[in-house]
């Protein structure tokens, strides 16, 4: 077990507990004989500006990282943490990213299916099977299966919430830069109050998902 900063919850006997049972499903499949068996999962399906990101995780079998669960649950702080102890652990991660403006021609649906499969394609190696949060990635020649909920009852899916959202706030951040009169870095492209009054004030940027509620008025 990899031990975090002491900023995320520490491994005590209720911790083990709950990591043990978010592994039952890479468990089960490691006695079925699969070895690469990758966590999928995205971040920004709902937010009315920036891409959607996401992302493929494939851990160590039998690697349990206190803290990890499902990256809504966490603050920034510890994603950070989190982020930098599953890059430094996994085997392999693999990020695919769709702009807004493919989201408006092809729906956000298939765009968050379209950027799952590129951060399945950006993988090193091919993984045996994959576990994605809520969905199936059609095409994949090997085993899947989507968990509802799965980013907060499979390891590997919430590793993979965890990379989707530490890169998507990245990127939010680093078009802040760019357009800083709509507050980026504070809102993510979600659509909060203060959002949606710099769309009235400004109008739409280039980064809105112009076919969104809020957006096109």
């Amino acid at each position: 077990m990899v031990s975090p900063s002491s900023s995320v919850p520490s491994s005590d006997a209720e911790e083990r507990r709950r990591l043990f049972e978010m592994s039952l499903f890479e468990r089960s499949l490691s006695s079925f004989g699969y070895r690469y068996i990758c966590g999928i999962d995205e971040a920004g399906r709902g937010p009315l500006a920036g891409p959607v990101v996401a992302a493929a995780v494939i851990l160590p079998s039998g690697l349990l990282i206190p803290g990890v669960r499902d990256s809504k649950l966490l603050a920034s702080r510890q994603r950070e943490i989190l982020f930098e102890l599953i890059a430094r652990e996994a085997i392999s991660i693999g990020v695919g990213v769709v702009d807004n403006h493919t989201i408006d021609e092809i729906n956000i649906l298939q765009a968050t299916l379209l950027a799952m499969k590129r951060a399945v394609a950006c993988l090193p190696l091919e993984p045996d099977y994959l576990l994605i949060d809520a969905l199936t990635l059609p095409g994949f020649p090997r085993g899947q299966k989507g968990i509802i909920h799965g980013d907060n009852l499979c390891m590997t899916i919430a590793a993979a919430s965890i990379v989707a959202k530490v890169m998507r706030d990245r990127l939010m951040d680093r078009y802040h830069q760019e357009f800083p009169q709509y507050q980026f870095n504070a809102h993510k492209g979600y659509g909060t109050r203060a959002h949606l009054q710099k769309i009235k004030e400004f109008g739409p940027s280039p980064l809105h998902r112009k076919t969104f509620r809020g957006v096109s008025q």
